[in-house]
């Protein structure tokens, strides 16, 4: 067929089907579900009462007003007939010339315009449905929503701006940022035949952009297809992962997860034997891009790939939103001024009704969409469930007397052989006594154990020294604000880049936008766990970087922003213009603060460091620091610094420079050519390093000051290029080491970049925070810089990823229990000062997902017909979801908090959904 033959209503109720996802009505899981549940009241809107209105409005208003108009017309030509008589008219029915000028006369011309001024039934039903599917179809794109302001005609954007001097704007700043597992482990569909089929991911529970590693793909697992011909249910496993050399050769170039399902379709058969299933998979679904039918299987298959190679976002106010939209495109796009003009005031009474007609039909419609966004953003904001509260105790922390237990609990034993290689013969209680940095998992051991171990330690949130939080960093940030407001001292974030095998997808190509709807959801959830004087670093590279300097400022404005350049891949890497060595670390300090950032003694325990200032600047001079030129006196004999002088007058030249009485050797700061500059105290504090002997000179009468280790406060320079900060060595491959395999984790920051930052921050008994944790690196330099100086920092530290129980947690226990690794197997344990230093206690706590949510949502039917019954004015265009879910565990019934204990959830867990208290 060449072009769209549909009319204007096949074309508008075509696009509403789409937006409200008709197409998804065989998918039975998460936000799916929801709109299923209100599948009929949508269609029943859609064909029957849309048309209903718009022909009602059309007919009340146009037909009415055409009569009158009308009526006017015949009773202004009977008038002329009776006054002027039939001469009046020409034969072609037009007034007579001569005539054209009398009262009369104009009257009927008047009201002749008037009459066919009116615009027709049909034109206007036309200019309505083709206005409403202009304004909807530019701010929707798969069913999901796109914010697009248009200001005029010509697609040129309007952005919100209320007199700012600068005003920081993108895309999907009034969105909230979802990388959850909202379409990662559930995919359910049903088939025309009743066969239900299921996409599983095996073994995966992450959040894909919040680490920053290679790009993976889903992978059908064929030959481990289940057919349950009983319940009509076929399961299809997929492995979430990277593709080996060897397939990314074979799938050739191009879009590989497309490539994947191609390849794949091509072998299922042979592993699907029964022919229910079969014929389910491969009945006709629909057409692709190209007109050709597919398979019910291949729609699925790349639906379901489709969906998890796009971000996901919810809109904070949609129905807002749209509400002001259409409010402007009526003023700018419909209500055409020029054309107004043209038509002349009698055409101004159909514009008007066609306003009011799209008003009407595009309001009822807004306040759709926005009860289905609103509902998952009710959702999204609700606070998170904890599912799951375990925590890891150092043996030394263990009372002697649940020693036994322990060492009888296999799956602890277990644990610990595999994390340390334990050689021991015999499982006793002696073994917990000589390891005591060693950390006991309470999830290894049943409720009453757990009960009986925590009630027997005194103050256990005094001796928790680490939280670890596993699930998206925003809900965790609001569901910690309480607990922990205005005392993070230090916040170190290392989100994705945003580049390469990082990139944040999304479907409308708004790259950087919707990474900085991201960060500016976390960031500002954030601030208020931050103490009064705060510092902030934020691990960027250059694609970013200019955008997150911008979002900072707008969202931390009371903190002064520096930059440091770390030089973490001194070997380079690659580029499209230059082989890159450096990446950024921005360092935010209270502005009102005089705090600076320290940097880390370097050296031997005494640096000897000339006294005598050097460089170019005023303040080198005597001129410009005149009490800081004096005579330092020096017995000639021992070479010792005995004395000072006073500085002589600013303008003295004849300043004595000859010994003094007593035989001392005056010594002043002289420069090349006789310079006069300074020293580097002035006369009086210079006169308490005399005293204390902190001022030595040599043979040449150069002079020194002797700053001991812990005296020191070394300025923090900008760029760092220590090999320490090499990303490789003490990144990726110390991370090795420790686990004991090669990278098990991509691209983790060098501990000693996290480590000095941290010292900088000058942090030494408050909490240090991560809320893009990956590997742990945060945590592993807080526990290290706290073995260095005797510190008792402690941390938080947030991750989604399946890493946080393959890497995380691993590295935190390794790491306490022993300083130093190697293949995975501790060089040595830690000494009995650095187990004093370690970790005594790390909580461990898991949080619903918005896909747990979603999916332990139960609806009361009864509810809804109810409301039906009663007739309540508006039930058929509002979803009604929040009466109809009231009473759902997801949502904190009140009526149930006398037993909050006794709340259930369906939540995901490798792969499978279990129901968990």
């Amino acid at each position: 067929m060449n072009g769209d033959q549909r009319s204007p209503i096949e074309k508008f109720q075509s696009l509403l089907r789409e937006l409200f996802q008709f197409d998804c009505a065989d998918l039975d899981f998460g936000i799916y579900r929801i709109m299923n549940h209100k599948r009929d009241v949508v269609e029943r809107f859609i064909s029957v009462n849309l048309p209903e209105v718009v022909d009602a409005e059309l007919d009340s208003g146009t037909l009415a007003r055409q009569a009158e108009a009308n009526a006017v017309f015949e009773e202004a030509r009977r008038k002329v007939l009776e006054l002027l008589g039939a001469d009046a008219f020409e034969a072609n029915g037009e007034i007579a010339p001569a005539l054209v000028d009398t009262p009369v006369a104009k009257e009927y011309l008047a009201a002749k315009a008037r009459a066919g001024a009116s615009r027709s039934r049909e034109a206007l039903e036309k200019d309505v449905y083709n206005h409403l599917y202009s304004f909807f179809n530019r701010y929707y794109q798969d069913g999901d929503f796109i914010s697009e302001r248009r200001y005029s005609r010509n697609h040129r954007y309007a952005i919100p701006y209320n007199g700012e001097e600068v005003h920081l704007h993108w895309a999907n700043s009034d969105q909230y940022y979802i990388k959850t597992d909202e379409h990662f482990h559930s995919y359910q569909w049903k088939s025309p035949t009743g066969v239900t089929v299921h996409f599983r991911v095996n073994g995966a529970n992450l959040d894909q952009n919040n680490i920053k590693g290679e790009r993976r793909f889903f992978v059908p697992e064929w030959a481990s297809v289940n057919w349950k011909p009983d319940i009509r249910t076929l399961t299809l496993p997929f492995n979430f992962r990277p593709l080996t050399a060897k397939e990314q050769a074979d799938l050739g170039g191009g879009h590989l997860q497309e490539a994947i399902i191609a390849a794949s379709l091509t072998h299922f058969p042979t592993h699907v034997k029964a022919p229910d299933a079969l014929a389910a998979l491969t009945s006709e679904r629909s057409r692709n891009a190209a007109d050709e039918p597919i398979s019910h299987l291949e729609h699925h298959l790349r639906r379901y790939t489709r969906r998890n190679d796009s971000d996901f976002f919810i809109h904070k106010h949609l129905q807002l939103f749209l509400s002001r939209e259409l409010d402007f495109y009526l003023k700018n796009e419909v209500l055409n001024l020029d054309n107004l003009q043209i038509a002349g005031e009698h055409a101004s009474e159909g514009w008007f009704q066609l306003l009011r007609l799209i008003n009407i039909i595009g309001s009822q419609i807004i306040e759709f969409l926005g009860q289905i966004e609103g509902f998952q953003r009710m959702l999204w904001e609700k606070r998170k469930l904890v599912t799951e509260t375990q925590y890891c105790v150092t043996l030394e922390c263990i009372p002697s007397h649940f020693y036994p237990d322990v060492v009888a609990n296999d799956p602890q034993w277990e644990e610990w052989n595999e994390m340390i290689g334990l050689k021991v013969t015999e499982r006793v209680s002696a073994f917990c006594e000589s390891h005591p940095s060693l950390m006991l998992d309470t999830r290894h051991f049943d409720q009453d154990f757990t009960d009986r171990l925590l009630a027997s330690i005194e103050d256990i949130d005094g001796l928790t020294d680490g939280l670890l939080v596993h699930g998206d960093n925003w809900q965790s940030i609001r569901l910690i604000e309480n607990r922990f407001r205005g005392e993070v001292q230090c916040l170190y974030i290392d989100p994705p880049y945003n580049t390469g095998d990082s990139e944040i997808l999304y479907k409308n190509g708004y790259l950087s936008s919707s990474w900085m709807t991201m960060m500016d959801n976390r960031l500002s959830a954030s601030m208020g766990l931050l103490s009064v004087d705060p510092t902030v670093y934020v691990a960027i590279d250059d694609f970013e970087m200019v955008d997150l300097c911008m979002l900072m400022d707008m969202r931390l404005p009371s903190l002064r922003r520096e930059m440091i350049v770390v030089n973490h891949h001194p070997q380079g890497g690659k580029g499209s213009t230059l082989s890159t060595t450096h990446e950024y670390m921005l360092a935010c300090v209270k502005k009102s603060s005089r705090r600076t950032l320290l940097g880390r003694p370097r050296g031997a325990d005494v640096e000897q460091r000339p006294f005598k200032r050097s460089g170019t600047a005023e303040s080198n001079f005597r001129y410009g620091r005149p009490n800081s030129f004096y005579a330092i006196l020096i017995d000639q004999e021992s070479g010792r610094v005995v004395g000072l002088e006073p500085p002589p007058d600013r303008d003295e030249k004849n300043y004595p420079t000859e010994t003094t009485e007593e035989g001392y050797a005056r010594v002043y700061p002289m420069g090349a050519n006789d310079e006069e500059r300074v020293w580097r105290r002035a006369f009086e504090s210079c006169q308490e390093l005399v005293d204390r002997s902190e001022l030595v000179c040599t043979e040449s009468r150069t002079i020194y000051q002797i700053i001991g280790r812990d005296d020191r406060t070394p300025a923090l320079f900008s760029n760092w290029v220590d090999p320490k900060y090499n990303a490789g060595t003490m990144g990726a491959n110390l991370l090795g080491e420790i686990m004991g395999r090669h990278n098990p984790f991509p691209y983790p920051k060098s501990v000693h970049t996290v480590g000095d930052a941290v010292f900088a921050a000058g942090v030494t008994d408050g909490y240090c925070m991560d809320y893009f944790a990956g590997s742990g690196t945060t945590g592993h330099a807080v526990i290290q810089l706290n073995r260095e100086d005797r510190g008792s920092r402690k941390f938080i530290l947030v991750e989604a990823g399946e890493h946080f129980d393959s890497v995380l947690m691993p590295r935190i226990k390794k790491v306490t229990f022993a300083p130093e690794w190697k293949d995975g197997k501790p060089r040595r344990e830690a000494c009995p000062e650095e187990v004093k230093q370690s970790p005594r206690i790390i909580k461990y706590i898991r949080l619903e997902s918005y896909e747990d949510a979603l999916d332990s949502i139960e609806f009361d039917q009864r509810a809804g017909e109810l409301k039906l019954e009663d007739r309540i004015e508006g039930y058929l265009l509002n979803y009604m979801l929040k009466w109809e879910t009231k009473d759902s565990e997801t949502l904190l019934n009140p009526s149930k908090l006398s037993a909050p204990f006794d709340y259930k959830l369906r939540v995901h867990s490798n792969g499978d959904t279990v129901e968990r208290r």
